[in-house]
């Protein structure tokens, strides 16, 4: 009998009994697959640990990433997984939204750094690798309202501020200039692109050759997400909208002072979104907010200091699961009806 094996389920037991007994409690739910990947011979690189968590909003498809290792999956809401893209996608998340998932299900693409980056359209049955950029991304845009999502945005890691663009689905990249300047991105069409900097939000329509000042609206959120023919973009005034391709710019309501998300529920009106103590949800569309959680207990690892930076937010609507990564510490569950 491995005995070893046999402790760790059983204290893996205990400590979900125990979350369980009482008030919704956080549940490290990657330490069993840190363990299986260490004991298995592969050393996990700096920092260490996991770096990276994302859902499939539709099917509750939980990934998570092994710093620098590789992604893996879960259909059973972490209490297994498996190895997904094993060759083709590895590095670490620095960003929320390094992992973006299409959030009307079936897509996403994996802007990792120091190591492979990729995209998938069936739900990662095949995998369409983007082309090498150094050490690749930090984070990137991806044009979900087309059925190939080709158009692509993206933000080089420390690289004075390089961005580039892709209408082939990262097979090429060209660069657009150095813009240290651009805080967050976001993709309507392969011409149409937006970016947030500290004076407002500029537009062009011509794939990054020139720029327009189009709004005062300050983004915080890294990227602007695509969702039921409206993009959404987290700002320091509020959770702010566009119906016309990124000219013009709506604030909803109140400001949840957030930089992670926004994510998803069973429709645009239900969303989960994170600042540096927890996660607040609203549920008129962003009108109002309300505080639900606070962070998980992380130990180690590298805690954030700007918005969107090493932490990764994932929500299963469906299951009513939270779940956290801090890049170089462990990925966290919480059951928000106590179960």
């Amino acid at each position: 009998m491995n005995l070893k094996g046999l402790t760790v389920g059983v204290l893996y037991a205990v400590v979900i009994q125990i979350a369980k007994a009482g008030d919704p409690q956080w549940v490290n739910i990657s330490d069993p697959l840190v363990r299986a990947v260490t004991n298995s011979g592969t050393a996990i690189p700096w920092p260490g640990d996991t770096a990276g968590v994302a859902t499939d909003r539709s099917s509750g498809t939980l990934y998570v990433d092994v710093c620098n290792v590789g992604l893996w999956q879960s259909t059973d809401h972490g209490n297994t997984f498996q190895r997904m893209a094993k060759g083709q996608i590895s590095g670490r998340c620095e960003f929320g939204y390094a992992i973006n998932c299409d959030p009307a299900g079936g897509r996403m693409a994996c802007f990792l750094l120091d190591g492979k980056g990729g995209m998938t359209l069936d739900s990662g049955q095949t995998w369409q690798p983007f082309a090498p950029m150094g050490r690749n991304w930090d984070y990137g845009a991806v044009d979900w309202s087309d059925a190939r999502a080709r158009g692509i945005f993206a933000s080089r890691h420390e690289s004075g501020g390089e961005m580039y663009v892709s209408d082939n689905a990262g097979a090429s990249w060209r660069f657009i200039g150095k813009h240290p300047e651009f805080t967050s991105v976001g993709i309507f069409d392969a011409r149409t692109l937006v970016a947030g900097t500290d004076s407002g939000i500029i537009r062009s329509t011509d794939a990054g050759e020139t720029w327009t000042n189009i709004s005062a609206f300050h983004p915080v959120g890294r990227v602007a997400v695509y969702f039921h023919g409206k993009t959404y973009w987290l700002a320091r005034e509020g959770l702010i909208t566009s119906r016309d391709k990124g000219e013009t710019w709506q604030c909803v309501g109140t400001s949840p002072n957030a930089g992670w998300g926004p994510l998803f529920g069973k429709d645009s009106k239900h969303l989960i979104v994170a600042d540096f103590k927890g996660f607040l949800q609203s549920d008129n569309g962003g009108k109002t907010w309300k505080r639900i959680a606070p962070l998980p207990p992380f130990e180690g690892g590298l805690a954030p200091k700007l918005p969107g930076e090493f932490l990764s937010i994932a929500w299963d609507p469906n299951a009513q699961l939270l779940y956290a990564s801090r890049m170089g510490s462990a990925t966290y569950r919480l059951d928000l009806d106590g179960r």
